[in-house]
This record gives C-alpha cells, structure tokens and sequence, in this order.
C-alpha cells in the first residue's frame, strides 16, 4: 500500500489550491500557501533549536491561525506535536507536557512564565510574513504524527500514540461525505481533543477552509445558527452532548449545514427528531470510535428516527476499518446478540506512551487480520450488530451491575427511559455498594412530564429490575469539555438525590400530606418532605401564586400568597395552614 504522511497529505493540497483559505480566526486568514511557507519557516527554526525525526514538541498557544501554522511546522521538522489548550487546568497542562516527553515547547509571545517550572525549552513564537526555510528531516508514514491524552475522567489520563498513517486514512476516509474546496468547516473543540482530527486534516485533505469558532459552549450560550450563517460554516463536528442540548432549544440551529457529524457521547433520539423536524436539509451522521481508533471507525446516516426508538445507531464501519463483536474468547457473537467491540484495522493507534502493559493488554493480535503482525484494540464497549450489519452501541462493558440477582447495564435502562416521547435526555447512574445498589435517573422532560409519571410510564413497559429506584428531573445532562458526559457530576447529582430521600421527614399529617403532593405537582419532584423548603426545590414567585391558589380552592383556607413566600418550608406553612383552619372553624 501506497501510504502518504500528513506532511504529503497537505503539500499536495496546498499545491492545487494554494490561493484558497485554508484557515481563519477572528484576526487573520491564511491562504494554503501562506500556511505552507509560514510552517516551513518555523520548521526551520524548531530544526536549529535541535529538533529532530522522532521528537516531540508541546504546542501551547491560544485556539487559532497560529496553532495550525505551530503543528504543520513540528511535522515538517519530522517530530510529532502534544497541542496542550490553555484553558485546561495548570496540573493537567503540565501532566500532558511531562508525560508526553516534549522537550520545547511552541507558545504565544509572553507565555514562558506559565512553563518556566518544566523542564524544557519554550520558543515564543507568532508567525508573520513568510521567508525563506524549511527543515531537512522528514517523517514516513509509520512515524508519531502526535500525542493525545483521554478525558481522564475515570483516572489519570492515558497518552495515545497516533502515526501519520492513521490520520491519514481516517481524513481521507470514503465513508465519511466528502468535503469540497467550497466548504468552510467550523473549529469548535478543544485542541486536545480528537474531533480537532476531523476539523484540520478532514478539511485539508479535500481543499477545504477551516474557521476557528468560538468554543461550543460559549457558541450554545448565544445563537449558534446566527453565528454560523455569520461565518458561512457549511461543515462541522459538533459534540453529541452540544447537539443534544440545542436541539432542544431551536431544532433549526445547524439549518445552514451541508453537512453535520456528531460523535463522543450516545445521541438522543429525540434530539435527531428535532433536526431532522426542523429546516436542516443536509446529511446528518453519528460516529463512533475511541482515540484509539483514530476518532471514528463507524458512522451511521441518520435519515429518520422511529417514534420509539430508545437509541441512535452508531452504524456501519469505515474504509479500512474492521468492527469486530466478540464474546470472552475472542468469538463473534451472532447477530442481535451482545458483545465486546474490537476494533481493527488502519485506524488502530500505536498504543499508549510509556505503558508497554497496559498496550498489550488492549492492543492485542488480530486474529481475523489477514496481514500479519495486525492488531486490533479492545473498546470496553458493548454492541451488537442487527441482521443488516448496523451497529447498536449498548454501553460500557465495565458499568454492567447485578441488582437483585438480575444483570444491568445502565445505557439498557437510558434506551427504555427514551422510548417515552416527554424524555429528552437521560442518564442512568448506579449509586450505592455491593449490599444496596439502586439506580438513579437524570432525566429532561418535556413539559407536562413529571417524575412520578416517567416512572409509572416505564414500569408499565419493562421489568421491575430496569425500573430506577428514582427519577430526578435536572435541567441538563452536565458535559465536559471534550463534548462527553460529565460522570462525576453526574454521579455527585444522584447520590445528592439519593442522601436526600435518606434524610427526607415523612409528611406527618393530611395537611403536610397534601402540601407534598401539591408541590411534587407544582415543581416535578419526588420525595417531597416535612423539612423541604419550596424555593430550594426551585419554587418561584409564580408557582407560589398557583400554590396559593390551590390551597385556598382545596382546602378552603383564606391564605395570601406572601405568607407563602414567607413560610417557605413545608412543615411551617402545613402549622400556618393549620392554625388558620382551626381559627376559620372557630
């Protein structure tokens, strides 16, 4: 196989289209061949400050032009780059660098104080008109083109090794849709983050703009469809956990797309119904794939999405990928059955920096490979292929519980929950140890949708040991910054939820029976106790209007509304209920 690295990938480009924009910030816009000779130039001067073929260099600077010109120059220069985002929290910055082995760092005019307690070299540098240079060494394709680290959020992060040959075949991949000269892609993740793959070398493996973009969530604070017809973006990858909050909120919000892919995270139905609802007239795809596999291995065209269907397909595979669903001895599972996803093939990373066992553990021989010394990587996922060869992502591997004998995976329970139109997200947390473990649901309903009726809803349809224990309406589903669920908030909401029942006052009488009742209606939450204060649950001015209402309609009690605000804790206003009721019967 003919095999290019990202360094030819892009010459190429810049030679047939070196009058185009290949990338734009809010200040500057370089053409192909501005960016060309502008990383010649700091290729050459990494090549002098020692760089060389095998290297790694940090690049630590603001998201824009000059982290593209800083990245092309480490390749050039033969080494491979760790992009470190200056938002990240100095420990984890410094994690990354160390950890990485970079010895010099590529940052912004100014910033060496940040990393003066590092050993290694900093190079200030902000790129300017181009002169003559270029570096000698030159990288294969079977060298490191970079170095990324994982979320982290289940432990200290791993640092991942992606060769030129990866990136190469997934940014010229012939399973994804085809970007063109034409198109201007939206740069929205973070630096770090393995979707920046598909906004830089998708984009410049085809000839088209990258547009650097405000971060996704200050884009989700303010109106991301004006902001994106402003910029005239007409591709993106957009965070699964982003889309499933704006769609919720204005299904039109990537109607300017000609093309929208979503990965990281399990796409709600509901949210895919919005879009596709909406004036979006584009091709819309789910992707799945760990970094490991080079940020996508399958994809799936979302064209429609049945009225219960409780989850997203994640698809079929990539060119050059192989998907594998295999039991515990390595044996494929037949089809609608459960198994652990393997991935195979070109995208397969080299494995983890500096942790030679936990490499072997997960990157292990492929034994369906027909080219020897093959590996394929071991997901911790679970899917199961349909008789049609479409993939169905059912969760982790390592999240299965026993609850009462009987076998959960939480993703099962997510599934079931979304099937209920009201439901537009869903998280499934297990809290609780060995002796007591119960499930808890975050859930974000519709309006007119309460808890109690979720729950009622769901135990009509599925087993008793898939019921949530308890069903917590939240806002949102928190996310991080690389577009996934947030589990420790996730897990610190449910065992808050869980704590509270524990301590909950039973309702003693029939007034402080009936005010739990009234304000479970009122404010969609359940376990309301004695000790519960209406406003702390997220009571407000306008809901205590219709509490008043009620109260004076039911229990024929003359109550005015500021005595509500005023005792806002349910047993003080059940004792002020009371007392009135006592000195109306006198």
């Amino acid at each position: 196989m003919n095999e290019q690295t990202l360094v030819e990938l892009f010459e190429r480009t810049a030679t047939g289209h070196a009058d185009r924009a290949a990338v734009a910030d809010d200040d500057r816009s370089l053409s192909y061949s501005e960016l060309s000779q502008r990383s010649d130039v700091l290729a050459g001067v990494l090549a002098r400050h020692g760089v060389e073929r095998g290297d790694r260099v940090a690049v630590y600077r603001e998201r824009g032009v000059d982290v593209f010109v800083s990245m092309l120059a480490v390749l050039k220069a033969g080494a491979a780059y760790v992009v470190v985002d200056p938002r990240y929290p100095a420990a984890r910055r410094d994690l990354m660098i160390t950890h990485s082995g970079a010895g010099l760092a590529v940052t912004e005019p100014g910033w060496s104080s940040r990393l003066a307690a590092l050993d290694l070299d900093v190079l200030e540098w902000r790129s300017r008109a181009a002169a003559a240079g270029r570096a000698a060494a030159r990288p294969g394709p079977a060298d490191a083109a970079c170095v990324l680290f994982t979320s982290g959020s289940s432990g200290t992060p791993k640092a991942i090794v992606l060769e030129h040959r990866n990136l190469v075949y997934f940014a010229r991949n012939a399973k994804l849709p085809a970007l063109t000269p034409t198109d201007r892609v939206g740069q929205v993740s973070s630096v770090s983050f393995d979707a920046f793959h598909f906004e830089t070398w998708c984009a410049f493996a085809h000839g088209a703009g990258v547009v650097v973009l405000p971060a996704v969530a200050e884009l989700m604070a303010n109106d991301l469809q004006r902001e994106l017809r402003r910029r005239r973006i007409t591709a993106m990858l957009a965070p699964t956990m982003a889309v499933n909050h704006v769609l919720h909120e204005d299904r039109d919000a990537f109607a300017a797309l000609r093309v929208l892919h979503t990965g990281g995270d399990v796409l709600q139905p509901a949210a895919a119904r919005e879009l596709l609802a909406g004036s979006f007239a584009g091709e819309f795809h789910n992707l799945y794939g760990p970094t490991e596999g080079t940020t996508a291995c399958t994809a799936h065209r979302i064209v429609d999405v049945p009225p219960d269907a409780g989850s997203i397909p994640i698809g079929r595979e990539l060119d050059g990928a192989r998907v594998h669903v295999l039991d515990d001895s390595l044996a494929e599972v037949p089809p609608g059955s459960a198994g652990e996803l393997y991935i195979g093939g070109r995208g397969v990373a080299r494995g983890y920096l500096g942790a030679p066992g936990l490499t072997a553990e997960r990157f292990r021989p492929d034994p369906f490979a027909a080219e020897p010394g093959s590996r394929m990587y071991a997901t911790g996922d679970l899917a199961r292929r349909g008789e049609d060869g479409v993939l169905e992502f059912l969760g982790r591997a390592d999240d299965q519980v026993k609850i009462r004998g009987y076998r959960v995976e939480p993703r099962e329970v997510e599934r079931v929950i979304l099937r209920h139109s009201g439901v537009l997200e869903a998280a499934v947390i297990v809290t609780g140890n060995d002796q007591d473990r119960r499930l808890v649901a975050l859930v974000v309903l519709r309006a007119g949708l309460s808890p109690k009726r979720l729950r009622e809803a769901v135990a009509e349809s599925a087993p008793d040991y898939l019921v949530p224990a308890m069903f917590v309406r939240v806002p949102e589903i928190p996310g991080n910054d690389h577009g996934k669920r947030d589990l420790d908030q996730l897990r610190r909401l449910a065992v808050e939820q869980v704590n509270r029942q524990a301590r909950r006052v039973e309702p003693r009488d029939e007034v402080e029976r009936y005010l739990a009742d009234l304000w479970e209606q009122l404010l969609s939450v359940e376990w309301i106790g004695a000790d519960d204060d209406f406003f702390a649950l997220g009571g407000n001015s306008m809901l205590a209007f219709r509490a008043q209402r009620r109260i004076r309609r039911d229990l024929r009690v003359p109550l005015d509304v500021r005595e509500i605000l005023d005792t806002s804790e349910l047993a003080g206003l059940a004792a002020l209920i009371r007392a009135r009721q006592a000195s109306v019967g006198a």
